[in-house]
């Protein structure tokens, strides 16, 4: 009954985007071994949205749907458990090779990078002290996190993303135990490679920036480099200010690790 505006207003996405979520997950949402079956995949995923583009569970849709804080939280266990399980058919690498031409394609006409595949770099989330009390989570600032390892294309969607890190372990070596490694380390994809900041190694598919350019061709590079690897720094922020779950400025995420 309410208006498109209210719903991206309130739920961060517009009708027709909540009506695919609800056929894409409604029949998992409807399992009779979920404990909020009699909450309808509607409910379910709009309390979801709700909670992702706020940040807090206390927000006047808990009310306005006639659900508990309690339900709102199953809610977005739930969803997110859902999307989760679905995030390989949308979160992956173009495996064709008129896909992954285009990939390099978009990527060369940004700044003259040839053979680039996508964007690496990391993001802490901030998430409450886990119940050991774990210190591997406790990052460089002191806060408990999360380190997450994210790739990105030309546009800024995801192509990769491993956000089960601790957040005292550097990038590097996120990089070093993440499947990502391994999958390029195989040469799977052997035909190109990604760009990363200088946090990271160099390696055969991994580009990193010069630390001391010397010559106007090495000033080139790090200039295409810098200015084709920002759009992972661009990526991190969007994610951030449509999902303001993960921006902290509600507090830390209530999630165990």
């Amino acid at each position: 009954d309410v208006t498109d505006e209210y719903l991206v207003s309130t739920y961060g996405f517009p009708r027709q985007f909540i009506y695919y979520l609800v056929d894409l997950l409604g029949h998992t949402l409807s399992r009779p071994t979920q404990r909020s079956r009699a909450i309808s995949p509607e409910t379910q995923i709009l309390a979801a949205l709700g909670f992702y583009t706020s940040g807090s569970f206390q927000t006047r849709m808990g009310d306005a749907m006639g659900i508990s804080q309690a339900s709102m939280s199953r809610c977005v266990a739930n969803v997110t458990e859902a999307l989760v399980e679905r995030a390989s058919q949308f979160i992956r690498f173009p495996e064709d090779e008129a896909a992954v031409q285009t990939l390099k394609n978009d990527f060369y006409e940004l700044a003259g990078m040839p053979g680039v595949l996508g964007v690496v770099g990391c993001t802490h989330v901030t998430i409450k002290a886990p119940n050991a009390e774990d210190l591997s989570y406790v990052n460089c600032k002191g806060l408990h996190s999360l380190n997450c390892l994210m790739v990105c294309d030309s546009r800024g969607a995801l192509l990769s993303a491993e956000t089960h890190w601790p957040g005292s372990l550097p990038d590097c070596a996120v990089l070093e135990q993440a499947a990502l490694a391994g999958q390029f380390e195989t040469e799977l994809y052997k035909d190109g490679w990604l760009l990363g900041d200088s946090s990271f190694l160099l390696r055969r598919w991994l580009m990193t920036p010069l630390h001391i350019p010397e010559t106007p061709a090495e000033y080139r590079y790090n200039m295409a480099h810098s200015t084709t690897h920002s759009i992972i720094e661009r990526t991190f922020r969007t994610i951030r200010s449509r999902f303001r779950c993960l921006d902290g400025s509600k507090g830390t995420l209530q999630y165990s690790p």
